[in-house]
């Protein structure tokens, strides 16, 4: 996996090309004989920070999303459905990790709050980011680590719930900051553009398309991806506006047992089946509902337009496959190639003919997938059948007759 990145303390996916290198134990300035062979820069870029040790905030036992799932059960259920629940346990990052140059970073994406983390990062070597200083963290959690982007992962700073009512009826303190949980909170995770290294780079730029588009005086990320609802926030305390927790998008779940709710921004518009002396047919897909563009984020995903014929005997006869998203170059130095991903409200028609030259009934086959990467990148990092690798988002079939 690769990119390019402006990471900010949390980040829902990072995708990278290089192995891992294990991170260097920290070293004592006492040990440090060449003050000028040995410099320890401290940390300076967002993407190279986590989110502070957070003490437990009075009125909880646990930071962990169980814990709050206690009471607030629906979020909780909700959730556990998202991806942002599998960002840490997702195969294709932890293949990723097991890797030789993945800089120490990367976790910072997956699990932003330093309790999630089993060493704290004090500085560069040098400003190397293959040779960061680090010390055992006497508070890591391990089960904390598991849940990836959690509850605490956007509510909880500086020790303390933060809400959007602030509400006093809870039996812990709620801070009320709606500047904090708004879309700039999604973007600080779901924006990231720059180069690590010539080879490594992060490239997610969702936050971007949505400022440079048509929607964004209109609605944000969680008009969209947290779509507002009135229920009780805890059983007995009555309803109050809320919002789902699902955080729905591309619906690819990371496990093949695990299901997720898919907001999908496409629409279709499939043609009558025309047939004279050649079979005619098109498709048009429009980026309708997405403020950004479709696909978005990770540079791997792409979508496939798939059309094919089959005769009365179930061969196939003719197959058209398009593709919309981003093509990489990694080597020598990390650079895209090309970009077709659709802008929003950008249409694009896809045509098929086929000229019949025998006579007889034929089955028009269409599709269109939503790819999280390609198989061969999927086989490379030896993720398994067990990984979904696409959802299908349309499907007809029409029967036709010559």
């Amino acid at each position: 996996m690769k990119f390019k990145a402006q990471l900010f303390f949390t980040s829902s996916i990072m995708i990278l090309s290089l192995g891992l290198m294990q991170c260097a134990e920290s070293i004592p300035n006492n040990q440090i004989s060449d003050e000028k062979a040995y410099e320890i820069v401290p940390l300076t870029k967002s993407w190279e920070k986590v989110v502070p040790h957070q003490e437990i905030p009075e009125g909880l036992h646990s930071l962990s999303a169980a814990s709050c799932g206690a009471c607030h059960q629906k979020h909780y259920e909700e959730w556990k459905l998202s991806t942002h629940s599998h960002a840490w346990t997702d195969l294709q990052f932890q293949a990723e990790l097991k890797k030789e140059s993945s800089p120490f970073m990367c976790i910072n994406c997956h699990v932003p709050l330093q309790n999630q983390q089993e060493y704290i990062i004090k500085g560069l070597i040098n400003g190397d980011i293959y040779q960061p200083v680090k010390e055992k963290n006497p508070n890591f959690n391990y089960d904390l680590q598991q849940e990836g982007i959690n509850c605490a992962s956007c509510h909880v700073r500086n020790n303390t719930i933060i809400g959007p009512t602030g509400t006093t009826k809870a039996p812990h303190a709620v801070e009320k900051n709606t500047a904090h949980l708004s879309e700039n909170l999604c973007i600080s995770c779901h924006n990231a553009v720059a180069v690590i290294t010539p080879t490594l780079a992060c490239s997610f730029e969702t936050g971007d398309e949505w400022k440079a588009g048509p929607y964004a005086e209109e609605k944000n990320c969680k008009s969209c991806h947290m779509e507002g609802v009135t229920r009780e926030i805890v059983k007995g305390y009555g309803e109050r506006k809320s919002h789902y927790h699902f955080f729905a998008g591309s619906g690819i779940p990371k496990f093949d047992s695990v299901t997720t709710k898919m907001l999908n921004g496409l629409a279709f518009y499939p043609s009558e089946v025309s047939v004279s002396d050649s079979l005619r047919f098109s498709i048009q897909l429009k980026n309708e509902f997405a403020g950004h563009k479709v696909p978005t984020g990770d540079p791997e995903r792409f979508i496939l337009i798939k059309i094919q014929l089959y005769n009365a005997e179930g061969s196939l006869v003719k197959e058209q496959i398009d593709r919309i998203g981003e093509h990489w170059e990694w080597h020598p130095a990390v650079k895209k190639i090309s970009d077709n991903n659709l802008l929003p409200k950008e249409s694009r028609i896809y045509s098929f003919a086929y000229a019949n030259k025998e006579p007889g009934s034929y089955t028009l086959k269409v599709a269109v997938e939503k790819h999280r990467l390609s198989k061969k990148n999927a086989d490379y990092n030896k993720l398994g059948a067990a990984y979904p690798l696409f959802v299908t988002i349309f499907e007809e079939a029409y029967v036709v007759k010559f």
